[in-house]
């Protein structure tokens, strides 16, 4: 049974790479969207968590306070009562930046000399956390501007301190190439599955498929393996460009990166096999994978923060596997994640994968 199974992914093999417009489907779009998304996309903020470390119990902390808790741009989710507490707030991505405040910070106002704020910033995002440090500034700047006309000063007399996590410079390139290794994966892996059965139906070959001595499932596993290589390679390929080209810093383990990707695939090549199951004709399964991949790169993460869409969206984007990879391949490059810290992502994608699995199974069964 293996031998006929590898034989028909062979044969699988043979028909994507001797197409012309296959090969050029396969190699052609990811280098150029990879160049494209590495270097021109952008996103915007429009919702900002933070987190209160005041350590003064001055009138002049509750002041500045009082702006950013009057502020619509600001939703305080939590209070630090010790510096333990912070770690978890920003690697939980609980809150996007915590507002520390010195204990001399209003004696040090009352005696006009220089108080300081230190902003601790979730730089995974990098454009997210610029946006946000331009509005704890702008609130600052107000800040001091009142303050400056009561006390007669002449220089601002507060100072923001920035420190940003996992991404230093706030270089928008480090959040956004590792993203582009799950886009592109789920593109390459979608196009080679969801078209495999079409093809197949187009060409009036299907019925000398069914009639080999294969089970559905193990006729599906041989289109699957192809679709898991090419997966593979792409991934490879765009992980090393990421490291090499793109100078972005890969921290975390290897390991945990290669099974992420493994379980993702699988994932993406059940969604494939089921959309190819239920097209007639290659042009539908080409349709099927691209209504498939826009709400999949929407609901993600990718392009807009999930905190900010509505609650009844937010559900839906657990049914998502790009979802839970993009946790996978950010943690491993930025923030150093091993197997032990993304549990929580491995179980729901070999969930998925299971499922979709299935399911393609039984539509295949069901549609001969």
């Amino acid at each position: 049974m293996l031998t006929r199974i590898w034989a028909l992914a062979i044969k699988e093999f043979l028909t994507l790479l001797r197409d012309k417009k296959n090969r050029f489907v396969v190699i052609g779009p990811p280098i150029v969207q990879l160049l494209v998304f590495g270097y021109a996309a952008t996103f915007d903020l429009n919702h900002i968590p933070y987190a209160v470390y005041n350590e003064d119990p001055g009138f002049a902390s509750r002041e500045l306070l009082g702006h950013f808790q009057g502020s619509p741009l600001f939703q305080q989710v939590a209070v630090v009562e010790n510096t333990k507490q912070i770690t978890p707030l920003i690697n939980h991505q609980n809150a996007l930046l915590i507002l520390h405040i010195d204990r001399h910070f209003t004696r040090n106002l009352l005696q006009h000399r220089s108080a300081h704020i230190q902003v601790i910033i979730d730089g995974r995002n990098s454009n997210t956390a610029t946006i946000a440090l331009n509005y704890v500034n702008g609130i600052l700047f107000a800040f001091n501007e009142n303050w400056a006309i009561k006390s007669n000063w002449t220089k601002p007399p507060a100072k923001l301190i920035i420190r940003a996590w996992f991404n230093p410079n706030l270089q928008s390139r480090w959040f956004i190439v590792p993203g582009i290794v799950a886009i592109l994966m789920l593109l390459e892996t979608l196009l080679v599955t969801g078209l495999s059965i079409a093809r197949e139906r187009e060409q009036g070959t299907f019925d000398q498929l069914l009639v080999t001595p294969m089970t559905p499932f193990a006729i599906l596993l041989g289109k699957a393996i192809p679709g898991l290589i090419i997966g593979a390679l792409e991934g490879i390929f765009i992980v090393i460009m990421a490291i090499a080209w793109f100078q972005v810093p890969f921290v975390g383990s290897i390991l945990a990166l290669s099974l992420g990707m493994f379980l993702f695939l699988l994932a993406a090549i059940g969604i494939g096999l089921m959309i190819s199951s239920l097209a007639i004709t290659q042009q539908q399964g080409l349709l099927g994978v691209f209504m498939f991949m826009v709400p999949a790169i929407i609901l993600s993460g990718f392009a807009t923060p999930i905190a900010n869409m509505p609650p009844f969206i937010q559900d839906l984007t657990y049914l998502n596997p790009m979802r839970y990879f993009l946790i996978i391949v950010r943690g491993v490059f930025l923030e150093g994640d091993r197997i032990n810290n993304l549990w929580p992502e491995y179980w729901p994608l070999a969930l998925i994968a299971l499922l979709t699995m299935t399911s393609a199974t039984l539509l295949f069964r069901k549609r001969t």
